[in-house]
């Protein structure tokens, strides 16, 4: 909350208006399903409804928890538009035209058209962006629980398996070595499906010969990891050992490039290149990563153009790809913290490909 009066203080923003849900419970804890955090420059109310008075008692933070007897956004507006400032700010790109129009409906009629503004740029996801020692220790621990599933679930690949059953021993494991649970839907995707980059677990089977990616992450602590690993059920031919031997050198050279001051576009071009080089540029059809922690997707994002500058204290994906139709897909990903000294990997589980 001190860092946000500091970036408010930045951009002359009188008061601000948080609705977006992993922003609420960032800035002052509160995890409930229902909330609106008002801020000024020196009071500051967290709004919910009657479901939540205890737990609002217990969890908020930094802010004055009220149970709101109605809307939470109408009292939470109303509060700021009794608090004496000039105008409120919130973020347009969490706010929907009707939620507007609620909120200067709970004002006085003098106020509707001029109080509220949207923000310029972002103000919380901003601050999101760099983790302090406290977050990247509880990321590092959800990252290394995702590297324990995997091994987990190894001796569970085998050709004749379902999809949906191995993405459900997956889940079974997270929940029994105390994750919170999946940061999104588990992805596992075998044979010719694994050419889909973002394949649904299905009642289809492994195959005898081919690739199986999976792509998973837990949620602990309230942060999330995210990690893929593409293996290989039987012996690869030559064509499937040079394409998942290129992907890893794309990997590797995109963690490589990790380094304070790196643009977002640099580090998406190091894999790419390599990828070009290797005459598959084609198939690697989308960014090379994203931000991680309250969200499974967060800022920045690490693609071809992106200026944002990497700062320590970041933690990034880096996943290159290449998906051939009809064929296979392999995908790679560890999820990496940007360091005063580079890339720190905090999913270390194996990369070498592996035969079951």
């Amino acid at each position: 909350m001190r860092a946000l009066r500091g970036q408010m203080k930045k951009q002359g923003l009188d008061a601000l208006l948080v609705s977006h849900l992993p922003n609420v419970r960032y800035l002052c804890g509160f995890t409930g399903s229902n909330a609106v955090l008002a801020v000024t420059a020196k009071r500051s109310a967290m709004f919910t409804d009657g479901r939540y008075t205890a737990q609002a008692k217990e969890e908020t933070q930094g802010a004055r928890p009220v149970i709101a007897k109605k809307s939470a956004l109408r009292e939470a507006c109303a509060w700021l538009d009794a608090a004496g400032v000039a105008r409120a700010y919130f973020d347009p790109e969490q706010t929907t035209v009707s939620a507007l129009d609620m909120m200067r409906g709970a004002l006085t009629a003098g106020k509707r058209r001029g109080f509220f503004h949207p923000l310029g740029k972002p103000a919380v996801s901003a601050l999101r962006m760099v983790k302090d020692a406290d977050e990247l220790l509880l990321m590092e621990q959800a990252a290394l629980l995702g590297c324990n599933l995997f091994t987990a679930v190894l001796p569970h690949i085998q050709s004749g398996a379902t999809e949906s059953e191995i993405a459900a021993d997956l889940e079974f494991f997270a929940r029994s070595m105390g994750a919170e649970g999946m940061s999104f839907e588990t992805i596992v995707a075998s044979g010719k499906r694994s050419a889909l980059p973002h394949g649904r677990a299905t009642t289809a089977k492994l195959p005898r010969n081919g690739f199986v990616t999976l792509d998973f992450g837990v949620i602990l602590k309230g942060y999330c990891s995210d990690m893929t690993r593409t293996v290989h059920l039987g012996k690869p031919g030559r064509e499937a050992q040079f394409a998942y031997d290129a992907v890893l050198e794309a990997q590797e050279a995109a963690v490589a490039a990790v380094q304070p001051g790196a643009t977002c576009g640099e580090v998406d071009e190091a894999a790419r290149a390599v990828l070009k080089k290797a005459g598959l540029a084609q198939y690697f059809t989308h960014s090379t990563g994203h931000g991680v922690g309250i969200e499974i997707h967060e800022s920045p994002r690490v693609a071809a153009g992106q200026e944002q500058l990497l700062a320590p204290g970041m933690v990034i994906t880096i996943e290159p790809g290449i998906y051939i139709e009809g064929k296979f897909g392999i995908r790679i990903e560890d999820m990496v913290a940007v360091t005063e000294n580079g890339g720190k990997i905090l999913t270390p589980a194996p990369k070498a490909l592996i035969q079951l």
